[in-house]
């Protein structure tokens, strides 16, 4: 992008602050970083304390770290001050990851209240429900009427004190959790009844409340928002104390990092590097999967170099190798990527997957059949000699019965020993394919060609 039209980008961006949801305004500034930077922090700047919080969250992770850096404590506490408790703890654990003094600076500032809540969030794990939890929440007691509790959302709404609500919460005397009740079926009743007179009814459908514990693992919670379509689930503690909230925008984000993390993995590639300007560091990290792949791509070579004397004899069997190799890594990989997927989504576990790996089995046997009867005519009639395409077809068989027995209990293997499936299985199942692919091949080529 020239400077010309970064400069109307920022002009427009300027001039259309007031209008843009902060998403887009993230994404324009992510493109005038890259250009000018004094445009970037300028335009950071410009923007509202109610806005700018939402823009922040909106960044990658290097940009957001360098605006926290670019702006005051101030302004900082400012902006905390009008972002939600869920999301006032991230920023300031994300400030304490490179300026421990300016986060405690921040925290100073902040009203006691807010303090509270913030030291209250950080106590829990980054995987753990609770750090994803907002302390605001509409919530009655059994003995409010249900228009009082609308007055009090109203209420709550004008002062923005309340935001994404789509739930009441009923609770008892000792705050414990009793029901759910969301606004559209709120709305059915009169609002002169008191709460605990509907719960009397006892309507399932109405009252269920599906509820999760702060020290859940935020994984399994977004496995029951997929389950059972949840736009916001409680969170309790002992005695299903109610604590705070879980809402679907934050899932939503735990889904996307964790798919993306698995893509990433599964390439052996870090997601925390790849938003990163130092272009060195990046490559470094991807190196190492690298080097490691060096040297099992030097096995399989080793393989192939014991068996020279036969490729000599047959300048053919050198033609088809990589064909081998390509078939067997990619039906691997069709295995591989189907069986992480299944295990994130914990469809299957290494206690429960014996019909997982029949069924790679079974499709990796079909194909083979097909695949070596079809590659064996081909290399019979290119090569004019019936022997080749039966070693090859023999080898496209073992090849890819082993790409689907070991596409399937690889990630299994890693689970088994509490390691992420996606971390390392492309480079194990390569290894295995490329070597078991070259050795049965030149291995049946130097049995029934040469002896």
């Amino acid at each position: 992008m020239s400077k010309n039209n970064i400069f109307n980008t920022s002009k427009t961006l300027l001039a259309n602050l007031d209008t843009l949801h902060p998403s887009d305004i993230a994404k324009s500034l992510k493109k005038i970083k890259k250009i000018d930077e004094e445009d970037f922090f300028n335009i950071l700047h410009e923007l509202s304390e109610e806005l700018l919080g939402d823009v922040l969250l909106e960044l990658p992770d290097n940009l957001r770290d360098e605006a926290y850096k670019s702006l005051s404590t101030k302004q900082l506490v400012e902006v905390i001050e009008e972002l939600e408790t869920d999301d006032a703890t991230d920023v300031i654990q994300h400030i304490e990851d490179f300026d421990k003094q300016k986060a405690d600076d921040i925290m100073d500032g902040l009203e006691e209240e807010d303090q509270h809540d913030i030291n209250w969030l950080k106590r829990y794990e980054e995987n753990q429900a609770g750090a994803f939890m907002q302390i605001e929440l509409f919530k009655a007691t059994t003995n409010e009427t249900i228009g009082d509790a609308i007055q009090r959302l109203k209420a709550g709404k004008e002062s923005n004190e309340l935001e994404n609500i789509h739930q009441i919460f009923i609770t008892d005397g000792d705050d414990s959790l009793l029901a759910s009740i969301s606004l559209e079926d709120l709305i059915l009743f009169d609002f002169s009844t008191q709460f605990k007179s509907i719960l009397k009814d006892d309507n399932d459908n109405i009252f269920k409340s599906i509820s999760v514990q702060a020290t859940d693992d935020i994984t399994d919670v977004a496995k029951l928002f997929e389950k059972y379509d949840l736009s916001v689930v409680p969170v309790v503690s002992y005695k299903d104390r109610l604590i705070g909230r879980i809402t679907s925008d934050d899932i939503l984000d735990v889904i996307e990092q964790n798919a993306t993390e698995q893509i990433y993995q599964l390439a052996g590639v870090q997601d925390e590097y790849e938003h990163e300007d130092n272009l060195i560091q990046t490559s470094q990290i991807r190196g190492k999967w690298l080097l490691i792949n060096l040297f099992t791509a030097l096995l399989a070579s080793f393989v192939i170099g014991i068996f020279d004397d036969v490729i000599k004899e047959y300048i053919a069997l050198a033609i088809l190798m990589p064909i081998v190799a390509s078939m067997g890594g990619n039906a691997g990989t069709q295995t591989l990527t189907v069986m992480v997927r299944q295990l994130a989504l914990g469809e299957i576990d290494t206690d429960d997957s014996k019909e997982a790996i029949k069924k790679e089995l079974f499709i990796s046997i079909f194909n083979g059949l097909i695949f070596a009867f079809l590659l064996g005519i081909i290399a019979s009639v290119w090569f004019n000699t019936v022997m080749i395409g039966v070693v090859i077809s023999l080898a496209m068989l073992i090849t890819l019965f082993t790409a689907g027995f070991f596409g399937a209990i690889i990630p299994l293997i890693l689970k088994k020993f509490d390691i992420d499936p996606a971390i390392g299985s492309t480079v194990l199942l390569t290894t295995v394919t490329d070597i078991v692919g070259f050795f049965s091949f030149l291995g049946l080529a130097k049995i029934m060609l040469i002896n």
